[in-house]
Order: C-alpha cells, then structure tokens, then sequence
C-alpha cells in the first residue's frame, strides 16, 4: 500500500506505475481516491469548526446560567443539539469515506523498483545469472514421484483416499530426507546469523489483509470455519504479523530471522503436466528467512537473501539460475523480486523453488510497524525469501543427484542429517 501522500501530491507517477504493471482496470482507483480524500478533508474541516462552534456555546450557556437568563440559555442548548446532530451525521460520513478509501489503496499497487524490467507476465521475466554447469545424464530420469516410488517413499492413492489430490505420504528414506533437508536448512540459515523462529501457523484477518493483497488471498488462504483465523501460506505470513502495531528501536534493526513452518495453500488455477506427483500441492513444509530494517538498507539485504538460497542449493550439487520478475509478474506489494530455479535434468529446464521479496513499506504501512530513530519514527521495509521448501525441493535434489542404477547420491553436506548415509538404494 502506498502513501497517501504520493498519490496526492504525484498521481500522474501512481497511474504511470500502474501501466507498467499492465493493470489498466486500476487507473481510475487513482481519480476516485482523490475524490474522496478531498471530501474527507473537508468534512473534517466543517467537523472541527462546528465543534468549536458547540464549545463556545457551551461556554456562552455557563455564562448565561450563572446570570439567570435561562430562557436565553435553553435557546442556545437547542441549537447545540442541531450542532451535534450536524457533527454526528459528518463523522458517520467521515468514517464511510476512510473506510472507502483505505479499500481503495489496498488495490493500487506498490511503486516498482527502478532496476524492474517492464514485462507482462511471467513468460518476459530475465534471467540474471546461472549457478553450477546444468548436466543432462546419458540415462533416462524418471518422473520425481517414480523415483520416489523406487524406495517404496510416496503414497499418493492413500493420501487420494484420506485427504483428496494435492496431498501425499512420504514414507522411509524419502521421508528422512524430507526432514533432514528442512533440519539441514535451518542450520544453514542459523550459521549465516539468522535466529531460529517457529511461529504460530494461523493467524487473524487483520493479519492476512496485512501481509498480502485480496487476490493472493483469495487464490491461497484456506479460512478456519467460524473463527477469524487463516492457514498460512508460508511462515513469512506469521512471522511479519509479529511485528503489527508495534515500534522499535532502530538501534536493533535489523531483525533477520529464519522461520519453519507447515504451509497450506488452496493452489487455485493449478493444472498443467507439472502438477502430477509433488510439484503442486496444498500442504508442504518451508524454511523462510525474513528481515526487517531500515529503508536504506532494504536493497543489501534483497541481494544477501537470495544469495544465501543459491549457496544452499550448490551445497547439495544442485545447478540454479536466479530469474528477475518483471513488472507485470510482480505481486502489488513487491517493489522487486527474482525466483531461484532449480535445473530439472529430465525437463532439460530450470523450475521455480524458491522466491525472494522486498516489499518496501508497503506490509509495514498496513501493519503498522514502525522504528523509533530517535528524530522520530518511520516505517521500517520487509523483505522475504525461500530457503528450502520440500517436497518440491526433492525433485531437484533427486534428479540431480540420481545415478544409472537408480542409486541417489548424498552430498557430503546432509549425510550429517542422513545418519551418515553417502548413497540411497532403492528397494524396486
């Protein structure tokens, strides 16, 4: 959400925004905002003039009871209810207008970086840069969920059974590892000086409307019946609403985190080949990292956050390339943000595995979260991004390290997590 403020004093930059992200439909919010922001300034100009006016006629009937001349008195008490009635109707009025407006601003997107290149959609996102040499086995690679089935480690007709599509049992070595890639990733992020956090795994609406627009959520968020709580999505959800309605000291900032999280989300739209096995689904475990600091700082802290997902992934012999998004991909929120993909050697293409944020002041303005400098106070930027999300992660890690025999290597790495294990043998 941006600030009021912008759109008044440059609403021809907002609406200029708003074509870069081919979001068309919006122009007019700009126009109706300001309509309504004009009124609701004026309303509150006639409020507090007809306010002061009641306080002096208060005033006027003290002085003209204390005299005697109630009859004048009681004249006076009459207008003063017309005034209060005239000041109740415009606050009511006032009220509608805020709320109007503040619904409004949600629906305007953030200001994009500069550095965002301009694009549609997800098919003109740019390729940065490529991490590791991708390797295209002389052999065959199985579908992920074939590899997993070769260790008797998935069960998807149970999972059908018990829960739907988009849900699955991991089972044995599939499932050690599973846990020892989340175990191994939160390490990963705890010796980079990130502190551990498990947050809770619902949280309330005024949360939700907080940390992402109308549309993420209502494409993601499961809804608790007859309560106002939401399965997250991911933990950056729980871990930003930490923060809501509170100031801190800017002398702690930054606050960098990692967080683990089961994560819950409705996968509206989802279809395609890719959507078989593991590679979409409705429930998965994450670990996240998560920052929130000063303004200035924001953009080191964007290039530090993805860096760490590519030095975790080429530890465990995985190629990846980081892919920018263009301004037509990015959520309102985001002022940028790249993908990390992973090389799929039976694709012969990268796939997303991770995502790395930085969303400005725009979840802070929501929230209110705000840094006392000491000169005054300020909202502070949040950033966010992926460390490891598996399943999904396991079909880079098994088609990576998968050899002829049907064997999966254990990169030195993780064979701390794995009991010690330098080879997996499938059982068929």
């Amino acid at each position: 959400m941006i600030d009021i403020k912008l759109l008044r004093s440059q609403p021809e930059t907002v609406k200029e925004n708003i074509k870069k992200k081919f979001q068309f439909d919006k122009l007019g919010l700009v126009d109706e905002v300001l309509s309504l922001d004009v009124r609701n300034r004026e309303i509150k100009i006639e409020v507090e003039a007809l306010r002061a006016e009641r306080n002096r006629s208060s005033k006027l009937v003290g002085g003209l009871m204390a005299k005697g001349n109630k009859e004048e008195a009681e004249k006076i008490k009459v207008a003063m209810a017309d005034l209060g009635g005239k000041i109740d109707d415009l606050t009511r009025e006032e009220k509608e207008h805020e709320e109007k407006i503040a619904s409004l601003m949600m629906r305007i997107p953030n200001i994009i970086d500069p550095s965002v290149p301009i694009g549609r959609n997800d098919t003109e996102n740019v390729e940065l840069e490529r991490f590791g040499e991708p390797v295209v086995p002389d052999f065959e690679i199985p579908y992920h969920a074939d590899i997993m089935e070769s260790f008797y480690g998935i069960d998807l007709d149970a999972a059908r059974r018990v829960a739907g599509n988009g849900f699955y049992y991991l089972m044995g070595d599939i499932a050690r590892l599973h846990s020892a890639v989340i175990s191994y990733a939160r390490d990963f992020m705890i010796n980079r000086g990130f502190t551990y956090v498990v947050p809770p795994f619902m949280i309330r609406s005024a949360v939700v409307s907080g940390v992402m627009s109308f549309a993420e959520m209502d494409a993601m968020m499961y809804k608790i019946e007859g309560e106002d709580l939401y399965l997250i999505g991911t933990s950056e959800h729980s871990m930003i609403g930490k923060y809501i309605d509170t100031i801190t000291d800017e002398n702690t900032l930054p606050h960098i985190l990692t967080s683990y999280s089961p994560c819950f989300r409705k996968e509206k739209g989802a279809h395609g080949i890719e959507e078989r096995g593991v590679y979409r689904i409705h429930q998965f475990e994450k670990q996240e990292m998560i920052v929130i600091c000063k303004p200035e700082d924001s953009m080191k802290w964007y290039d530090i956050l993805w860096k760490n997902t590519v030095d975790l992934f080429r530890s465990l012999d995985i190629p990846v390339r980081t892919l920018e998004c263009c301004s037509g991909d990015l959520a309102d929120l985001k002022i940028k943000s790249c993908d990390v993909e992973a090389w799929s050697p039976r694709q012969k293409k990268y796939f997303e595995v991770g995502s790395c944020s930085n969303l400005g002041d725009a979840q802070a303005r929501r929230l209110k979260i705000r840094a006392d400098g000491g000169e005054g106070k300020y909202l502070v930027h949040t950033l966010n991004n992926t460390v490891a999300a598996p399943p999904r992660m396991l079909i880079a890690f098994l088609e990576n390290n998968l050899n002829r025999d049907g064997s999966v290597c254990i990169p030195a790495a993780l064979r701390p997590y794995m009991g010690g294990q330098e080879l997996l043998v499938p059982k068929k």
